[in-house]
């Protein structure tokens, strides 16, 4: 498969996985890592301003999502 085809597929798998994480009150240690590891450095910003926007939601942030913005900033 062409290179520009699998960016394509990665593109729109790290979408639908950040639509999941959105909708999810509690995303899964699985689910986050597995869109880290697909994430380019272009999507980065976005991705940690999700978690951060997730974390200023929440009274007691989970520790998990506050070490996973810290190993981004």
């Amino acid at each position: 498969m062409p290179t520009a085809e699998l960016n394509d597929l990665r593109s729109t798998l790290v979408q639908q996985l950040l639509d999941r994480i959105e909708a999810e009150p509690y995303p899964s240690v699985t689910m986050l890592d597995k869109i880290e590891s697909l994430l380019v450095p272009d999507e980065l910003p976005a991705y940690v301003e999700m978690l951060m926007d997730r974390v200023n939601a929440d009274l007691y942030p989970s520790v998990d999502m506050l070490n996973r913005i810290m190993r981004f900033v």
